[in-house]
């Protein structure tokens, strides 16, 4: 039987080794048989250019071929890292009707191209788990449930919230932080604002929280939920606030509503948010 769902993953930042490819492309057909996808893996996935998976311009054309290409379903970003900030505007000024119709899926640095084709009116986005969530332990649990999604939009794999919150969007908040301003920053009014982050000081966070939560665009969200900050580096001083504190401090100033806990972060527990109005 021919997979009904065909789906393309490509690294706009850091590369991916090709044994992660084929461990996450067996796990598909393991566990879900006869409905499992068909995953490709372009060859730029396993490029090295310093810091990336090949140099800008082979990013930008490896989402491109894949976007533009009808026969893919969905394009499934391999990881986060860093560089999808330096190809976003240039790859998606080149996508066509193709790639309006497909889903794309990822989180962390990937956030930077959410924001951008949500910007300019992509609908089926969402920020999950990638394939390089396998290598967690306990990984295979992300994994499917980013599969379960984009096979069936499976409603458990999506964090519990956005049934009853209206539009949704989710970001890494230094990834937010720095595509504020620039053409890559989605029109958030209404929405409910989730957002995560890993590996920061809490000082650093909450300067970004300062400069996000003085946006008038983030100033017109419904609200804004937590969700987890995982290994955070201890300072040379406590901080002196816990993160739901410095988050509604920030809120507080800014005039806009904090509501409560959001179930995503860099860790295997990271549900679905889709951006915009859940279907």
């Amino acid at each position: 039987m021919a997979p009904s769902l065909r789906i393309g993953v490509v690294a706009p930042g850091t590369r991916i080794d090709r044994e992660l490819a084929e461990r996450v492309t067996r796990f598909a057909a393991d566990c879900f048989l006869d409905r499992a996808p068909e995953i490709v893996f372009h060859p730029q996935c396993f490029l090295s250019a310093g810091h990336f998976a090949g140099d800008d311009d082979a990013r930008a054309a490896a989402l491109v071929e894949y976007a533009n290409d009808p026969s893919f379903n969905a394009i499934w970003f391999a990881r986060g890292g860093y560089g999808a900030c330096r190809i976003a505007e240039q790859a998606i000024a080149r996508l066509n009707d193709n790639a309006r119709a497909k889903t794309y899926l990822g989180y962390s640095d990937a956030g930077a191209l959410l924001g951008g084709l949500y910007a300019q009116g992509f609908t089926n986005l969402a920020h999950g788990p990638m394939p390089v969530d396998m290598i967690r332990p306990g990984g295979e649990g992300a994994v499917k449930r980013a599969l379960a999604w984009l096979i069936e939009r499976a409603p458990e794999s999506v964090e519990l919230g956005v049934m009853f919150d209206g539009k949704t969007a989710a970001f890494n908040i230094m990834v937010l932080h720095a595509i504020l301003g620039t053409p890559l920053e989605p029109d958030l009014a209404g929405h409910v604002l989730m957002l995560e982050d890993v590996g920061e000081y809490l000082y650093r966070l909450d300067r970004a929280l300062f400069a996000i939560t003085s946006s008038p665009n983030i100033r017109r969200v419904k609200g804004i939920k937590l969700g987890r900050l995982s290994e955070v580096p201890e300072n040379d001083k406590p901080f002196g606030a816990s993160d739901v504190e410095m988050i509604q401090y920030w809120c507080k100033r800014a005039g806009i509503a904090y509501l409560g806990r959001a179930d995503i972060g860099h860790d295997i527990e990271n549900k679905i948010v889709p951006f915009g109005a859940s279907t």
